[in-house]
């Protein structure tokens, strides 16, 4: 058997749930594998095989003590603005749709979905299925292939999971249950109810007055806690909070179209990392990041219409450490030569000048690898990095003119060091390469710096310990017995 976990709303913690049940389950003896028919996030992960699918199914994969696979998220959406998104099919670029287009083709993708999940079930024997958004959105239900429409295919137990830290948890929950069609409510067999702040037992009338108005069981009221585990999508930018009791203070450049953010969440384990919208002063900053994005053209005029570029450029005559992962790589260059294919036109687009590189789009083709290399002697930084991991997820080549090599084979430096740009995502999840940056930072102030020990690198999305942590949370607040009777195949 196998279960689908639905939400009330969009960012409620279903990602997160699917992860503790993974990982509980897993230390039940119950083998499974997460499934999401449909995601849209701009925050990636590419497989060993070259398949790209959403981060959040990576993690979900790891809990479950498997190799991400691109069935477990068989499509992927990635927005470009103007309500187009890029289709990843079964982990490789299909094509650019509009959103109306894209509701044209659901039947086919259903299929392709449910071909998916039939290959994880034969593989694993047991799948935990993540819906998408909010389950009752009712103008969608006739294309939702992520919640109704899937369900109604795979006719599996549902569990709804509710965010109380929204307010309004009864609507939540008992809205959504009155408006699910006739067919799907009964599915439900349990609810979560989840983020609550403080003792779970002040909520106890909660819990039965909202089975008494539902009929349908609360499951468990799981605290807020904090676990490090990767972020979804942009939604939980805004649940970040800086560090204030940290000197090094770095900025990452909030583009529109910020791409796979998960790059610094072991860096900010370590440092204060802000995320800066362009425009905002850069003075104060001792390292300045430009992250990936889904459109480099796009966000590259941004940085220049918000002063961001000349801010930039000018930290670089401070002496400012400049980093650019990816599109933030590209827009170091001299110029991007666009075929037409990130903004529909083709022209060339004058890039900050702190690389001597050129990048081009010329055909509509991605790069998805996963790569270990080693850093080039150039500069302090690179210097002290050694040996990494990551992986590259991007569109264009990138032709190095007279910057030196960054890494073994990618990437290129200016001479000082002090600027670098790499396609490699997952960087700074090498405790290694968090340590050159940051001993450099440090002793600038004054200041010792303890370095980080070995964890894992890019290719493991998150630290192995913390989905315990969160498995033993979830098995204090949540009724594990229950829900792993519902794997029984008996």
């Amino acid at each position: 058997m196998s279960v689908i976990v639905l939400g009330t709303a969009s960012h409620v913690g279903k990602s997160v749930t699917v992860a503790a049940l993974c990982r509980a389950l897993l230390r039940r003896g119950i083998p499974v594998a997460p499934f999401k028919s449909q995601n849209m996030s701009l925050n990636s992960f590419v497989t060993a095989d070259g398949s790209e699918i959403g981060i959040a199914q990576a993690m979900q994969a790891s809990a479950a003590g498997l190799a991400p696979a691109a069935e477990m998220n068989p499509i992927l959406l990635k927005p470009k603005g103007d309500q187009v998104s890029q289709i990843v099919l079964l982990g490789r670029p299909y094509r650019d749709v509009h959103i109306r287009d894209y509701y044209r083709e659901t039947d086919r993708l259903l299929e392709v979905a449910l071909s998916a999940f039939e290959a994880l079930l034969q593989r694993h024997g047991h799948v935990v299925v993540e819906g998408a958004g909010g389950a009752a959105e009712l103008n969608l239900y006739d294309r939702d292939i992520a919640n109704i429409r899937l369900a109604r295919a795979l006719r599996l137990p549902i569990i709804l999971v509710a965010d109380i830290e929204r307010g309004g948890v009864f609507a939540q929950v008992y809205g959504t249950l009155r408006l699910l069609p006739d067919d799907i409510r009964p599915l439900v067999v349990g609810t979560i109810i989840n983020k609550f702040r403080g003792d779970p037992s002040l909520f106890d009338d909660g819990v039965k007055k909202l089975e008494e108005i539902t009929g349908v069981p609360v499951l468990g009221v799981v605290p807020y806690a904090r676990i490090p585990l990767p972020s979804e999508d942009s939604l939980s930018l805004g649940d970040k909070r800086r560090s204030t009791n940290r000197s090094v203070r770095i900025a990452v450049i909030r583009l529109p179209r910020i791409a796979n953010f998960t790059d610094f969440e072991r860096l900010e384990q370590a440092a204060s990392v802000e995320y800066v919208a362009p425009g905002a002063p850069l003075a104060g900053y001792d390292c300045i990041i430009l992250p990936g994005t889904k459109n480099t053209v796009d966000d590259l005029a941004d940085l220049k219409q918000s002063g961001a570029a000349d801010e930039i450029r000018r930290a670089r005559g401070w002496g400012v450490p400049i980093i650019g992962i990816c599109g933030g790589y590209q827009m170091l260059g001299r110029e991007i030569v666009d075929g037409g294919i990130e903004s529909g036109v083709p022209a060339t687009h004058a890039g900050l000048g702190l690389l001597d590189v050129v990048t081009r789009f010329a055909c509509y083709e991605k790069t998805t690898v996963q790569v270990q290399r080693r850093a080039r002697p150039v500069g302090p930084i690179l210097s002290s990095m050694g040996e990494v991991t990551g992986y590259e997820i991007h569109m264009g080549e990138t032709e190095r003119g007279t910057s030196p090599e960054a890494f073994a084979g990618e990437g290129a430096a200016s001479p000082d060091g002090l600027v670098f740009g790499t396609y490699m995502h997952g960087l700074f999840q090498n405790a290694s390469a968090i340590n050159a940056l940051l001993a450099l930072l440090y002793a600038r102030k004054g200041e010792a710096y303890e370095p980080l020990g070995d964890g894992p690198g890019a290719g493991e999305p998150g630290v192995d310990g913390a989905y315990d942590d969160l498995a033993e949370h979830f098995e204090r607040h949540v009724d594990m017995n229950f829900i792993a009777s519902l794997f029984n195949d008996g």
